[in-house]
């Protein structure tokens, strides 16, 4: 078990200093981005007047989400691999006037305590895992610091997003490179389904598959991705 007094967790330098998420341009279409309403919504549905209310956003950006989220009352922990990204959060949370915590960090292994949090966010971050094993360290590193019975909000990149030809990488199941040069996750429904669920997570409702008028198209590289976006119960 691991504890905020413990060292910080590896960080894979290379990965991060020859990462576009440090770029200027990505980090200020990140501040402007608007938050996920639907995660909004879930959020709202699990808060609970009086209690602690804890929430960690793995991948945060700037803030899109974890700002909204503290002004609603959440105790906001966010952490994200891009230094650039955890300034322009801290700075959005400043000059919005809301408290919340940003933390430097990767998605896997994660600087927390064992049952910390109540709501866990992963928006748009599982699918930059570059191989299945990294994806399933970070689910199970979700699943260690949630409280039993707390929520998961997932949005992650759909397998209909490429071609139903597409191969994934050497030695993978649902990782491809094929779609913007580097590895990326991309889950059927039964592989998002299966995977959380080997992780302890049950799923709230159905996901829903947004960009679904895409479906079945052959996909360009580079072309916006299909989502799915699903609501999770630690148990």
């Amino acid at each position: 078990m691991r504890t905020m007094d413990d060292p910080p967790p590896r960080e894979p330098a290379a990965r991060e200093t020859t990462s576009r998420w440090r770029a200027a341009g990505t980090v200020g279409g990140f501040v402007s981005a608007r938050p996920n309403e639907a995660l909004l919504a879930f959020a709202e549905r699990e808060f609970r007047p009086g209690g602690a209310n804890r929430c960690l956003d793995i991948g945060c950006g700037a803030a899109r989400n974890a700002v909204p989220l503290a002004r609603a009352g959440w105790s906001v922990t966010g952490i994200d691999l891009s230094p650039p990204m955890i300034d322009a959060a801290r700075s959005r949370a400043a000059s919005e006037g809301v408290a919340a915590e940003f933390v430097h960090g990767p998605m896997e292994p994660l600087p927390f305590a064992d049952g910390s949090f109540d709501l866990v966010v992963a928006h748009g971050v599982w699918n930059l895992a570059r191989s299945g094993g990294e994806f399933r360290r970070a689910v199970r590193e979700a699943a260690r610091v949630s409280r039993a019975g707390a929520g998961l909000f997932v949005f992650t990149f759909a397998r209909d997003t490429l071609p139903s030809n597409a191969v994934p990488d050497a030695g993978e199941t649902f990782v491809h490179s094929s779609w913007n040069g580097e590895p990326c996750v991309f889950l059927t429904e039964g592989e998002l389904l299966g995977e959380l669920a080997s992780a302890g997570f049950a799923p709230c409702a159905p996901p829903v598959l947004l960009n679904a008028g895409r479906r079945g198209e052959i996909r360009l590289a580079g072309a916006p991705p299909v989502l799915w976006e699903a609501a999770f119960r630690r148990v």
